[in-house]
């Protein structure tokens, strides 16, 4: 038998933009419903520069609290709420969903980052102000007037908490 020999590894992108998008993506809902909130910031790197060619998903639970169990996140059809998005950075590294305020059984947004320059995606969680566990209040969002504002810096200085999700 002939040995195999590793091979380095792939980042995740930059190919986002090719493939990915689809309309309404960054939608969960329409931006003119009555309880639309909007949750939104920039991706930076290490040295506080933006990450322009980011993508980003959302999960969440509804304002009742409860997992969502709709389909239809790819097809977004104007109304049903699925819990799920995704959305570009634009070239100053901005994110931006229109969504639901979560409930306070899960009083947050979980995220997945995809960036140029990552081996395998980073998750973290957007906890609504003041909701984050004490040990992790840098995951607080912002309060601003349509909804919360939550920065996502990849490494360095006041480097996001992202958490680990591998098994043994």
């Amino acid at each position: 038998m002939t040995a195999l020999v590793p091979t380095p590894g792939q980042t995740v992108g930059p190919f986002f933009h090719y493939a990915l998008p689809y309309a309404g993506d960054h939608e969960l809902v329409p931006a003119t419903r009555p309880d639309a909130v909007r949750l939104h910031g920039r991706v930076l790197d290490g040295a506080g520069e933006p990450v322009p060619d980011a993508i980003l998903e959302l999960w969440q639970s509804g304002p009742d609290g409860a997992v969502v169990h709709e389909p239809g996140s790819l097809r977004r059809d104007g109304y049903t709420f699925t819990g799920w998005g995704r959305a570009p950075t634009d070239r100053t590294g901005h994110y931006s969903f229109t969504t639901l305020r979560p409930g306070r059984a899960a009083p947050y947004f979980a995220l997945t980052v995809f960036a140029r320059g990552l081996l395998d995606r980073l998750f973290t969680r957007a906890y609504l102000p003041g909701a984050a566990p004490a040990a992790l209040r840098s995951l607080d969002a912002v309060a601003d007037d349509r909804g919360f504002v939550f920065d996502i810096r990849l490494q360095g200085e006041d480097e996001t908490v992202f958490l680990d999700f591998t098994r043994d």
